[in-house]
């Protein structure tokens, strides 16, 4: 489970720090944070005590539009961010996080949103022997989110400026080891900025305004990994996704997408009979097809080289009841040339996470 996690994380650091750009300019942030942990679900309710706090550092690289994608997502920033977060809480411990992240500004560049997915640590995981009541981690190795809508405003002393606003910290290990509730904290975030050169260049303002239009996409792709059931110690297995859909492109920025997914997940196979053996009451056989046919609906960001996928789908084919029909999809793709392309994924059911998704694929 490390290796996939560490995979992931360096995939995403690959995506990000493959971006064109001609500038050396950045920032280093300092942030202080505090807040709660959110009751997602009633199974966290004996966790949640005091009020999490930590702090986080970021490194950012700053774009002035000398490519043109800088200049259509108003000259974002991008970097990695390591965070510290002491979770109030014996049971919980501490997590340590590693993130690569983007910043995007709107308002006059005074108000930035920050998207920042990477790695953490949690200190104190689940033990079925010491640690029972650690619901929300199964394992040390998590995958990590986190939004930050902060008012920003740089240089106001010298080379300092200063930003506040709030941030959403989200841990989990989507499902590859049970128990996995996960802990969103919902957090209030201060902190000061540091330019480290003495000034920046005139951002550029030179993109055409020409149409863009481009024929419908094909697409096929295949996607794995492992994961569990919610049943502890019920073990670990791989499952195999393939999809094919087709797209078609709105400008240069977006593309809306439809499409059918076929799942062949082993660990629902292992569950189908846990409940056939342990719950003779809910009526499972033993004998129900653990595979399932989905349809779904899509729309993908184009940043650069990368873009973000946001999928809705819909089971056709269901014969065995886990955690409804209806399932999501988001991620990452990063793309080779015009054609193939890498894609790093979560697919849940709402807020509940089933699967890391790693995934190929090729766009004709």
């Amino acid at each position: 489970m490390k290796h996939l996690f560490s995979c992931l994380f360096f995939l995403w650091i690959g995506v990000l720090f493959s971006q064109e750009t001609e500038t050396k300019y950045s920032t280093v942030e300092v942030n202080y944070f505090k807040g709660n942990i959110a009751l997602h679900n009633n199974s966290i309710l004996h966790l949640i005590k005091g009020h999490p706090e930590g702090f986080i550092v970021s490194w950012n690289k700053k774009t002035f539009g000398f490519n043109d994608w800088e200049q259509r997502y108003n000259y974002p920033d991008y970097g990695v961010s390591f965070a510290y977060q002491n979770l109030k809480n014996d049971v919980l411990g501490n997590n340590y996080a590693l993130y690569a992240h983007y910043n995007f500004y709107f308002f006059k560049r005074n108000l930035m949103l920050r998207i920042g997915q990477g790695l953490a640590y949690a200190t104190n995981p689940y033990d079925k022997y010491d640690n029972f009541k650690n619901v929300a981690f199964g394992s040390h190795v998590l995958s990590s989110t986190y939004l930050m809508l902060n008012y920003k405003k740089e240089r106001i002393f010298d080379r300092f400026g200063i930003q506040g606003g709030l941030s959403l910290i989200h841990y989990s290990n989507a499902n590859v080891k049970a128990p996995n509730t996960s802990v969103n904290s919902m957090t209030l975030n201060v902190g000061v900025v540091y330019s480290l050169e003495e000034s920046d260049p005139e951002y550029i303002d030179d993109l055409t305004k020409e149409k863009f239009t481009e024929p419908i996409k094909y697409n096929l792709v295949f996607r794995t990994g492992i994961n569990e059931s919610d049943v502890i110690d019920s073990g670990r297995f791989p499952f195999y996704v393939l999809s094919a859909y087709a797209d078609k492109s709105l400008g240069h920025k977006s593309a809306i997408q439809l499409g059918a997914d076929v799942f062949f997940s082993k660990f629902l196979k292992e569950l189908i009979y846990y409940q056939s053996v342990a719950f003779p009451e809910e009526n499972v056989s033993g004998d129900e097809d653990w595979k399932r046919v989905g349809i779904f609906a899509g729309h993908e960001l184009f940043i650069n080289k990368m873009s973000v996928v946001t999928q809705v789908g819909y089971y056709v084919y269901y014969p065995f009841d886990f955690e409804g029909r209806t399932y999501f999809r988001v991620g990452l793709k990063r793309y080779f040339g015009d054609k193939v392309f890498a894609a790093l994924t979560l697919k849940s059911h709402g807020a509940k996470a089933e699967a890391v998704e790693l995934g190929v694929g090729i766009r004709l």
